[in-house]
């Protein structure tokens, strides 16, 4: 089944103030240790060591700025000082570089 079919699945019949990952102790989300620990154990088993939460953040990040070009608004979101920072944060000055070039003729 196909990672959306999934998440379909697993939300079926939730409320949107519930959790997405419910902490089995108390009524919270499971800590942010917790998700940690979930994704290393799946990268884990596809034989990744480079998977973790900030993975995610960053992921976000460029996938967000991808989509909606909204710089400023990531920025906020990340909490940094300058639309730069995130930029380099994200990898995507360098994306943008390596397209430019890509049909520059000398």
């Amino acid at each position: 089944m196909a990672l959306q079919s999934e998440i379909v699945h697993y939300t079926a019949g939730m409320r949107s103030d519930e959790y997405l990952f419910a902490s089995r102790k108390g009524n919270g989300p499971i800590t942010t240790t917790q998700a940690y620990r979930a994704l290393v154990k799946a990268a884990s088993m596809i034989d990744r060591d480079d998977i973790g939460t900030h993975t995610m953040r960053k992921t976000f990040g460029y996938h967000y700025y991808k989509r909606t070009k909204d710089i400023v608004t990531l920025m906020e979101i990340f909490n940094h000082s300058a639309p730069s920072i995130t930029k380099r944060y994200i990898g995507i000055t360098q994306d943008e570089i390596d397209q430019s070039l890509k049909d520059f003729l000398l």
